[in-house]
């Protein structure tokens, strides 16, 4: 799509802003903060007429997100939060008072502001980054809750003065970007600590987690809280209904229910509680409002069951590895068969061995909304998926691939990326879909 740089569009509906935004893709990543302050100082600097909370982290920061946001709506605030990527709708990224950004908002702001957008030379995410932002000041968010996209230290939401920030979890993703280490990966998702703003960390690897706080001190945080000292997790039970755990914080033993599913989920929880405890008045949350607020928790493609299909965006080795481990302590109806479709540039040798572990049958896909440039080989990860000792079915079209991996099975597992979670949830009658 060809847009001039002096004159507006004729963005005259939902379909064709997006064709707009998304072709912005087409250069790849681009790191740096200028464009995005830029962006935000001609919008005049929306970000700053509400505080916000910001989360980094490799796995954990969607349901850290979600779980935060439920405890701040039920306590009466009114709450943006603004994740990536999505499901099915672009509008699932911002959202505020748990309502997604109107069509008409994203077309007024790509109509209005693509001339600004061009002559920055502003990226998907920048641009969509200093829209969200935008949003929240024009709706009267009370309190932001922010998901960093891609590493920290040069993610575009790290333009942000936080009223606290947080690293959740760290592994091995994106390394092309980040670094081809823990250690590398950690400094850069340190990256959105602040002076003299709290920093929180929800680590579990004593190593990492003594680096990640030791960026948190150089950065000139004002403290340094970890989630795994501040909240002792014991009797962690998962089930089919979510997670139950016992907590022992602040002097207080609960017993506390997320409807999350997974062990990773408790402490996911811990790493929450940290954050608005340390975020202080008005958006610290007494234990009994923990409680009380826990069940509203609602993240579509987070071990999300319909039926015989259980849904998870798991992308990653880490995230499969507690995907795998969820569906055991869960376990569903026998076989399971694993309907997959990873991106190319991520672990899928791994990811497929690990899953294995679960698979009665692997049903290998190619998700309709995967970028065809990040499109995986089909037939060496079906060659690749037999030397594991499974059957593997390899069926390109989608919807047929969901057909195959229902028939004879008793639980049908779709995983591998967002694109894989978000096309199924498009084609299954779900109960629950985003917004």
């Amino acid at each position: 799509m060809e847009l001039s740089l002096t004159a507006q569009p004729a963005l005259t509906g939902y379909r064709e802003a997006l064709d707009y935004l998304f072709a912005r893709t087409t250069g790849g990543f681009k790191f740096g903060l200028e464009r995005t302050r830029e962006l935000l100082v001609r919008l005049g600097n929306p970000e700053a007429r509400y505080p916000s909370l910001h989360v980094a982290g490799t796995n954990g920061k969607g349901s850290s997100v979600a779980t935060m946001a439920a405890v701040l709506a039920a306590a009466g605030r009114r709450v943006a939060t603004y994740t990536s990527p999505h499901l099915i709708d672009f509008r699932e990224r911002m959202v505020v008072d748990g309502q997604m950004i109107p069509a008409d908002d994203v077309v007024s702001f790509i109509s209005r502001y693509t001339p600004l957008v061009e002559e920055i030379g502003a990226s998907f995410f920048e641009a969509t980054t200093a829209m969200a932002f935008d949003y929240f000041a024009r709706a009267g968010a009370d309190v932001a809750v922010i998901e960093a996209g891609l590493g920290g230290r040069l993610d575009s939401t790290n333009v942000l003065d936080p009223i606290v920030a947080g690293v959740t979890s760290i592994g091995l993703d994106h390394t092309e970007y980040l670094g081809s280490t823990l250690d590398e990966i950690a400094r850069e998702k340190a990256g959105i600590f602040k002076p003299g703003r709290a920093a929180v960390i929800g680590e579990t690897n004593p190593r990492i987690r003594v680096l990640l706080a030791r960026h948190a001190e150089q950065h000139g945080a004002s403290s340094v809280r970890l989630s795994t000292e501040e909240v002792r997790l014991e009797n962690v039970d998962v089930g089919a209904s979510g997670t139950v755990c016992e907590v022992e914080w602040k002097g207080q033993r609960l017993r506390l229910t997320t409807p999350l599913a997974g062990r990773h989920q408790a402490a996911n929880l811990a790493f929450a509680m940290t954050m608005l405890d340390a975020a202080g008045p008005p958006f610290s949350a007494s234990a009994e409002s923990w409680a009380a607020a826990l069940p509203t928790v609602r993240i579509p493609g987070r071990f999300q069951r319909a039926g015989r299909f259980i849904l998870d965006v798991a992308h990653n080795p880490a995230g499969v590895e507690v995907l795998v481990q969820t569906m055991r302590a869960v376990a569903p109806p026998e076989p399971i068969v694993v309907l997959l479709c990873v991106l190319r540039d991520k672990d899928w040798r791994e990811m497929i061995r690990v899953l294995s572990g679960v698979a009665a049958r692997f049903v290998l896909t190619m998700a309709p909304t995967a970028p065809a440039s990040r499109a995986w080989d089909l037939d060496e990860a079906a060659a690749f998926a037999r030397d594991t000792g499974r059957e593997v079915d390899t069926v390109p079209d989608f919807r047929e691939a969901i057909a195959r991996a229902e028939t004879g099975a008793g639980s049908v597992l779709v995983t591998g990326s967002f694109h894989t979670v978000g096309d199924a949830m498009s084609l299954l009658p779900l109960a629950t879909k985003p917004g």
